[in-house]
């Protein structure tokens, strides 16, 4: 067994970790934003943070072990692989989004969201796409 087998396994274990929460979390927004009676109001307050906060630490470690994966291959391979800065600027998009999770908490603790229920249906639905554009790239390695 490798170290790069071992960056590997666990990369892909902390990024599905990481998106079952960020698949979970806007549907809390969902339901957070159709439902504005205070004890239910409360508890959605009280899951949706410790959601993104139990997720966060997932998403930090799949960052390191995709790193650790790069620096085990080598700058050569990373400089003539353009799949993979393809794949980085979906990464990052998919970390400003998880961000953006961050600001939405807050509205919804401070009771300030303005957002309908269909944003959040559609806000929901974008880590999907991103999720198979990512993995498209990373299983087909095509060359551009």
């Amino acid at each position: 067994m490798t170290a790069l087998l071992v960056y590997k396994a666990l990369h892909i274990f902390f990024m599905v970790a990481w998106f079952a929460g960020i698949f979970y979390l806007p549907r809390l927004f969902v339901y957070h934003s159709i439902n504005q009676e205070p004890p239910c109001s409360a508890m959605l307050k009280v899951m949706e943070r410790r959601l993104l906060f139990f997720v966060t630490p997932f998403a930090v470690l799949t960052l390191v072990f995709g790193l650790l994966m790069i620096f085990e291959y080598g700058r050569e391979w990373f400089k003539y692989n353009l799949w993979l800065h393809y794949k980085f600027v979906l990464v990052i998009i998919l970390y400003i989004y998880h961000g953006y999770c961050f600001k939405l908490l807050a509205d919804f603790k401070h009771d300030r969201n303005t957002r309908s229920d269909r944003f959040y249906r559609i806000f929901n639905e974008f880590p999907v796409l991103l999720l198979l554009a990512i993995i498209m790239l990373a299983i087909l390695k095509p060359s551009f």
